[in-house]
């Protein structure tokens, strides 16, 4: 029993030490419950432990030794979609979200992480064997995979671990966006020499996105970059707690991009861009690598910003004659506060008819790998937004992020709705080559 007690408050100790840091910015948290009107989760279970408010409680509770960082702690701070929701009611202006991350980055250092996601980050920081596992599993995709019709989707035929077997997901490409290219696509007088960043998702899983951004690029007189070398942006890394190796990730790309002498990095995934703006805070704590990562971050643009800030083409625009509503996904409204210009890309498509639906700034409830690990509540959020998308009667559905185009897709097809999720580049490169006729 002594063994024990000592043991407890050996742990107590460390845990103590591990949030040390943020405890005047817990403190600053009032407790006024702002946070549950837009938490996604405490509309769907009421549990006080679902918003930042008791997540800041049990951190403190940490702090003072009360509470050890235990599997219950971990747990509870993963019951977040990382949607910035709670920092943006907050009238105090805490910074919930980054303080929920940082509850988890003590877990990892306490705990360790799952054993599954530590398998998962193996693979993905493995660049080589990541590459080769996605492309191969693109090949034989046709075995394993049967496609959902008109919906850029897929059920899997066999168990996947981690997967709810109903789950309609996206297809790997046979072939890998980067793949198709070459690494400098070039165009005659060109204006502005643009890299792009094309995320994993956008790599191995939505390559029509990819090359709609590239023939958007183009039609722009912008000659394109493709870096090889370029990595995972890291969010998946850096949102489950595990910063030293998202900080590696960070640095990875900041060496890769350094070596191209390039006006813009443009990105179509609001998650990845996000992240390339963040480095600079990633890497607060070494300032060598803090200036190399903001040279990066003021080059970074999400597409539709970059169209929009650098004016694009809108006299050769063809006629596409659908009704669409759109979805702001959380990185992008409440991240990088991009909401307006993929609208105005949008209604600059002569013939689209553009609806709002209710509660577009509502998270659709994929949070990454949340929807994995929490694929019921994930479903349960993601039907709300689905009833929103079937009131508009819209044709289709737009989503600046590839992982929420992929989730509403999968609540489309479990509601059986008549909707197509795509991105808005997609619609732009469409009305492009409608005008050629």
């Amino acid at each position: 029993m002594a063994e024990n007690k000592l043991t407890a408050e050996a742990m107590n100790s460390h845990d103590t030490t591990l949030l040390r840091d943020i405890d005047d910015a817990l403190a600053n948290c009032m407790k006024c419950g702002n946070c549950q009107a837009g938490c996604p989760i405490y509309r769907e279970t009421k549990k006080e432990f679902s918003v930042a408010r008791g997540k800041i409680s049990l951190m403190q509770a940490v702090l003072s030794g009360k509470l050890p960082i235990s599997e219950e702690f971990d747990s509870i701070m993963g019951m977040c979609l990382n949607c910035k929701t709670c920092s943006a009611n907050c009238p105090c202006g805490v910074k919930a979200d980054d303080l929920i991350l940082r509850g988890r980055n003590a877990a990892v250092k306490a705990r360790g992480l799952h054993p599954v996601k530590s398998t998962v980050f193996k693979l993905l920081s493995n660049r080589p064997l990541f590459n080769a596992a996605l492309r191969m599993g693109g090949m034989f995709g046709w075995l394993t995979f049967k496609d959902i019709p008109d919906k850029n989707a897929v059920f899997s035929r066999f168990p996947v671990p981690g997967m709810d077997p109903n789950r309609a997901t996206a297809p790997l490409a046979s072939t890998p966006l980067r793949s198709e290219y070459p690494e400098v696509i070039k165009v005659a007088g060109a204006k502005r020499r643009v890299a792009f960043f094309t995320g994993c998702t956008i790599n191995f899983m939505y390559t029509d996105i990819g090359k709609a951004t590239i023939e958007v690029l183009k039609e722009n007189g912008n000659e394109v970059v493709l870096p090889g070398k370029q990595h995972c942006c890291g969010t998946p890394v850096h949102v489950a707690g595990c910063f030293d190796l998202a900080n590696e990730m960070a640095k990875h790309n900041i060496e890769v991009f350094e070596g191209y002498d390039v006006d813009y990095i443009v990105g179509s995934c609001g998650s990845c861009v996000e992240a390339l703006r963040d480095y600079p805070k990633w890497l607060k704590d070494e300032p060598q690598w803090q200036a190399r990562a903001q040279r990066i971050s003021d080059k970074v643009r999400e597409i539709s910003q970059f169209l929009v800030e650098t004016g694009y083409r809108t006299d050769n625009l063809g006629n596409i004659n659908k009704t669409v509503t759109m979805h702001d996904p959380c990185h992008m409204i409440r991240g990088l506060k991009v909401t307006e210009q993929p609208r105005q890309v949008l209604k600059s498509i002569p013939g689209l008819n553009f609806v709002e639906m209710k509660e577009h700034d509502r998270c659709c409830g994929s949070g990454g790998s949340f929807c994995m690990s929490h694929y019921e509540l994930s479903r349960q959020i993601n039907d709300r937004k689905c009833q929103n998308i079937e009131a508009t009667h819209a044709d289709y559905v737009c989503a600046s992020c590839p992982s929420c185009r992929m989730h509403i897709t999968d609540g489309i097809v479990q509601n059986h709705l008549p909707q197509v999720a795509y991105h808005p580049v997609q619609l732009l490169a469409e009305a492009y080559r409608k005008g050629k006729g």
